[in-house]
């Protein structure tokens, strides 16, 4: 009974001195944090002699006295634990540490290169003394020893990915690039070929960065012409600084080296289509058609080639001789493949040719009807078939069947896209007919759709109703206005233009001038008449900063400066105007992004 009795006062006694511990532990900690490093002292000095964990209390009695430039007592500490510890790196790099704060640099200096010069031939220790200097923030010299491990190692590629982690973490983009070469001459594979894609996008913020890329490539196939890696990598590099003619080069060439069938050309190709580089585009499909009939990018390149095309002429102001012959390529083709579900896509597009270009909505017409009675189509191929040609009877005057037809969409595709499609378009149907009431009420429900896209065209016109029916003069000079929209519709730019130009003789003192201003400004962006969009698009920031359009024409501006002018600082300031002056525009978000990546921030 006695010896348990002593036991659990003994027990009793263990329970309160580790308690004791625990409340000095704390309030060290909290003069150490609160910068009174004389008091933490004090305490984690007791604590370090008296506990059986010194490791515990070690760096922050270290760091105590160190702040109090005790250094005598840091040098004695530090040798204490090298002595008891001595394949610890932590407590060496820490005497290093201490002579730096001595300001004895150069024998800290001599000290460091001592431990990297006198490694020995051990991955593993190498590696280990590299991670000490990381986390005592000695970057220079976490290199400096993967780099000298090699060397004892005999292995040029050894600590490749610690090192590239730690050239990326440094922002070294020089030796970033020269390590991921370097593996790239032992390593050509796909997948690290990705990964230094990726960190370069991310990393690269000016046409200089892209120029180390640029430059150390061009010498490292001057040594190795048939590294693949290389190749690829540099068709990349130009791709990013929009060098599109070089990049095709470069990929056409490595097709041609490697007897590919065209699959890198072909993707390249519909890069360029989305970056509007419609002659390299259509440089590289034509690439792909010498290829032959039995090529498997034959057929596809041929109708992509007949589609950038269309997109190259229609995108400008049109020159019928060559819509013309445009059409009979759509119509070759048709006849050499058939009128199939494979070629539906080009039967599409000549449709819309033959529609909107060239004054044949009739055979546009036929040609859609023919499309749909097609066997094997999905319901979305024929569910877009379906409002299109809603689109082409609205051209030959058959308004009820166009307003049928998208009313047959609506309902065989309810909740879905495209019927929430063809409802916008009934209602626009009635807004360019001047049904106002009927159009605004479909629009209203609109407003709520699933597609961001047509919820905000439902809202900016059931807006410009709204705000221009309230008088009959506005509902007149409306009527005026959605002429002028159909106008647009169809192609019919001159007449849209001199439309919307008589509004205001018509009807002075009107409330569209900000609207009048903005279908100007889209007319002459289809048109390719650059400083007459700019000019009614300022106009609009200028003098309706309140209105619909404001942040719209601020937008677009960005966009204008961005893409086709070139001028990224202008471009940065639109996009900046939008996120600072109008919060909660739908714009925001994108222009944030736009923003972002133009200042040259890392989006990864």
């Amino acid at each position: 009974m006695k010896r348990y009795f002593v036991a659990l006062i003994l027990s009793f006694v263990s329970v309160l001195g580790n308690a004791q511990v625990a409340s000095e532990d704390v309030l060290a900690l909290q003069y150490y944090q609160n910068g009174d490093y004389s008091k933490a002292l004090s305490i984690y000095q007791k604590l370090f002699n008296q506990s059986r964990n010194q490791l515990q209390y070690y760096d922050p009695y270290l760091n105590s006295l160190i702040k109090l430039k005790e250094y005598d007592d840091a040098e004695k500490l530090v040798k204490k634990m090298m002595n008891a510890y001595k394949s610890n790196f932590n407590f060496q790099v820490d005497f290093g540490r201490i002579l730096k704060e001595r300001g004895q640099v150069e024998k800290a200096t001599d000290w460091y290169n001592n431990l990297i010069k006198n490694l020995p031939k051990d991955e593993n220790m190498i590696r280990d003394l590299s991670v000490t200097f990381y986390r005592a923030d000695g970057y220079d010299y976490s290199v400096k020893t993967l780099v000298s491990g090699r060397k004892i190692l005999n292995d040029e590629t050894a600590f490749a990915f610690d090192l590239l982690a730690l050239y990326r973490y440094q922002k070294n983009k020089t030796m970033l690039v020269q390590e991921y070469l370097n593996l790239f001459s032992k390593d050509p594979e796909i997948q690290l070929l990705n990964q230094a894609k990726s960190t370069f996008a991310n990393l690269f913020e000016s046409p200089e960065d892209y120029d180390i890329l640029k430059t150390a490539l061009l010498r490292k196939l001057q040594k190795e012409p048939q590294n693949i890696a290389y190749s690829d990598m540099l068709a990349w590099q130009y791709i990013q600084q929009k060098e599109f003619d070089l990049a095709l080069k470069q990929i056409i060439a490595l097709d041609k080296r490697l007897k590919e069938e065209g699959d890198r050309v072909y993707d390249l190709t519909s890069l360029f289509i989305a970056n509007k580089a419609y002659d390299q585009a259509v440089e590289g499909l034509e690439y792909l058609l010498t290829k032959g009939p039995s090529a498997p990018h034959y057929v596809p390149a041929k109708m992509q080639l007949l589609y950038t095309k269309n997109l190259q002429l229609t995108s400008n102001k049109f020159n019928l001789t060559e819509l013309q012959q445009l059409e009979k390529d759509y119509l070759d083709l048709i006849k050499e493949f058939g009128k199939t579900r494979n070629t539906v896509l080009a039967m599409r597009q000549l449709a819309s040719l033959q529609a909107f270009y060239l004054g044949k909505p009739k055979q546009a017409e036929t040609l859609l009807e023919e499309i749909i009675k097609l066997p094997g189509l999905s319901p979305t191929i024929i569910g877009q078939t379906k409002l299109e040609l809603g689109d082409v009877y609205i051209l030959t005057g058959e308004v009820w069947e166009a307003a049928l037809t998208y009313g047959q969409a609506e309902k065989e595709y309810a909740n879905e896209p495209i019927g929430q499609e063809a409802k916008f378009k009934n209602a626009k149907l009635s807004y360019y007919r001047g049904d106002f009431v009927w159009s605004k009420a479909q629009l209203d429900v609109l407003k709520s759709s699933t597609s961001q896209l047509i919820a905000n065209d439902a809202l900016n016109l059931s807006l410009l109703i709204a705000e221009n029916t309230e008088s009959e003069a506005d509902t007149n000079s409306l009527k005026k206005f959605a002429a002028a929209d159909f106008l647009i519709f169809i192609n019919q730019y001159d007449k849209a233009l001199r439309t919307l130009d008589s509004i205001n003789a018509l009807y002075p003192k009107n409330s569209l001038e900000d609207d009048i201003l903005m279908s100007k400004a889209r007319i002459y962006q289809k048109q390719n008449l650059t400083d007459k969009a700019i000019e009614q698009l300022n106009l609009i920031v200028a003098n309706h900063s309140t209105d619909l359009w404001a942040d719209d024409a601020l937008f677009m501006l960005a966009e204008i400066h961005e893409t086709t002018l070139k001028n990224t600082a202008k471009a940065m300031e639109y996009y900046q105007k939008i996120i600072t002056d109008f919060p909660g525009s739908l714009y925001v978000t994108e222009a944030r992004k736009r923003f972002r990546n133009l200042r040259g921030d890392n989006l990864g």
